[in-house]
């Protein structure tokens, strides 16, 4: 992957967040009036849109997110509004900055309650600021009930960092989590904004990073959201003086009988990705694609010396000869692609994972939760519990670039870099999905693009393709995965066209070139 990363957002663990905070803990103006004001100054915008009749409820809870709160009830006093503040907590226990803060809004005139006021039926903003990154443990009951109670209200909420009761490191929620309309994240993204329930809890997401830029890409161990800036410099025009046999012969295994569809859906997709000659090694005999006559069907065994590249498993099975097929792919010296049932293989029969972890060429794994579980010897629930962890540890364990596949799709390498998908929708939870993923992965891999960034850029373009499809009212009920081939072809073209005008690939170029996903992201 490129060493720049314009356009893209950073994303840090809490541990990282914390070490950021704790060396800049005694800049001018604090950190934690910098978040409030930022906080306030969004909450404002939505308040503009509110009737001014109804009041905005902030809510603040314990720690240093309730700190925030109160600056930004004390900010949305002093423009105007008359905030209802509801403190969960002790005052003497309140850390420092915190503690400041709350005695700042007692000085501006401000009061709180200890609960929500049962006489109120409407507010014109809630600001959550009940808990922060620092979560790690289920809410008690108490707690679940209030954030029942807020999402029970029919307004805007803007979450402070956060939604409360959704873990920053991994999505999870934590017995309740509030539902945010709206989610200002302070310094720099947290992957639990981005995988698991965290997209169906932020809303639109915005990120100001404090004025500490620069310490955030310095940081340890920092993740990124995949854009097509990324993959900029892949994204070459073809050349007049060319052929078929420049953009690589492509190789496909699979499509046992009943399961032929898997096989030929990955063929089209990369077909229509730019693939110069696709090779289909159908186990169920076909002799022509009635749908796609340009793919070459052909025996499985006669594909390995045809190829410049490699996928196995749509479709594949699980019989003798399709685990013959997967030795025969692990010991080749092609770029390889595993996905579905040759994942599996691999799973039932641990020596393959120590082959795939001793391969010289690039090896690529498309993996779903319960296919990730099986090759970690887990189960799918601890997967989803960190998806992260998961994703690193396996490719770790293969010496592979992964994708764990799902809301928010991780992406990782073996030696460290780590990157989460925001493109896409719930229209990609149909069958054949994955099958699309691997030809258009595999069509880039033939067209000479390194390994991480095929990838990288299919499965963001992968989402993009669903987002197009939804924009059309092709979903996301009922969008099958066939569409989404034609949807990427198109935005590739629109893509290449950005990136080889004269002025490079630009953020207005991009935002003509790319579909509204169904997340919105704003920088402050």
């Amino acid at each position: 992957m490129p060493d720049s990363k314009p356009m893209a957002q950073a994303i840090l663990s809490p541990a990282a967040l914390r070490d950021i905070e704790h060396a800049h803990r005694q800049a001018e103006p604090p950190l934690m009036e910098r978040a409030g004001q930022a906080a306030a100054q969004l909450a404002l915008r939505i308040l503009a849109c509110r009737p001014r009749l109804l009041a905005p409820l902030v809510i603040a809870g314990p720690g240093n997110n309730g700190g925030d709160a109160f600056v930004v009830a004390r900010l949305l006093r002093e423009a105007g509004f008359a905030p209802v503040l509801v403190f969960i907590g002790q005052p003497a226990q309140l850390p420092a900055d915190a503690r400041r803060a709350y005695e700042q809004w007692l000085a501006a005139g401000g009061s709180t309650l200890s609960s929500l006021p049962r006489n109120e039926s409407a507010y014109a903003l809630i600001v959550d600021g009940l808990f922060g990154i620092g979560l790690a443990r289920e809410l008690s009951d108490d707690c679940v009930a209030l954030v029942k109670q807020i999402n029970g209200f029919d307004c805007p909420v803007l979450a402070l960092d956060i939604p409360s009761g959704l873990d920053a490191a991994t999505g999870r929620v934590l017995g309740a989590a509030v539902r945010a309309s709206h989610t200002i994240s302070f310094i720099a993204l947290k992957a639990g904004l981005l995988t698991l329930d965290g997209p169906d809890h932020c809303g639109e997401i915005s990120v100001h990073n404090l004025g500490l830029g620069s310490s955030i890409t310095h940081a340890a161990d920092c993740g990124w959201t995949l854009t097509p800036a990324l993959f900029a410099h892949a994204l070459q025009p073809r050349t007049y003086n060319s052929h078929k046999g420049s953009y690589g012969s492509i190789g496909i295994l699979g499509g046992a009988a009943g399961m032929t569809g898997a096989a030929l859906l990955a063929g089209r997709a990369a077909l229509k990705l730019g693939g110069g000659r696709v090779y289909l090694g159908m186990l169920e005999h076909l002799t022509v694609d009635p749908q796609q006559p340009e793919l070459m069907l052909r025996a499985p065994d006669a594909l390995f010396e045809q190829v410049d590249c490699l996928a196995i498993g749509p479709g594949l099975g699980q019989s003798g000869k399709a685990l013959s097929l997967v030795i025969r792919a692990i010991d080749s010296k092609l770029p390889l692609l595993l996905d579905a049932d040759a994942l599996n293989l691999c799973a039932a029969h641990s020596n393959l994972l120590d082959k795939l972890a001793q391969r010289p060429a690039p090896t690529v794994l498309t993996p779903h939760p319960a296919e990730a579980a099986r090759l970690l010897q887990s189960d799918p629930a601890h997967i989803q519990a960190d998806r992260l962890a998961a994703a690193r540890q396996l490719a770790r364990r293969c010496n592979a670039i992964v994708v764990l596949k799902g809301c928010g799709s991780i992406i990782s390498l073996p030696n460290g870099p780590w990157y989460i998908n925001t493109s896409g929708n719930p229209g990609l939870a149909t069958a054949g999905s994955g099958d699309v993923l691997t030809g258009m992965c595999l069509a880039l891999l033939g067209q000479g693009w390194p390994a991480a960034t095929a990838l990288s850029a299919a499965v963001h373009l992968h989402g993009c393709a669903a987002d197009a499809c939804v924009a059309e009212g092709k979903g996301p009920i009922g969008l099958s995965a066939g569409e989404l081939i034609v949807q990427a072809r198109s935005l590739l073209n629109r893509w290449v066209l950005a990136a080889s005008g004269n002025a490079g690939l630009t953020t207005s170029s991009l935002r003509e070139a790319t579909p509204t996903g169904n997340r919105r992201w704003r920088r402050c």
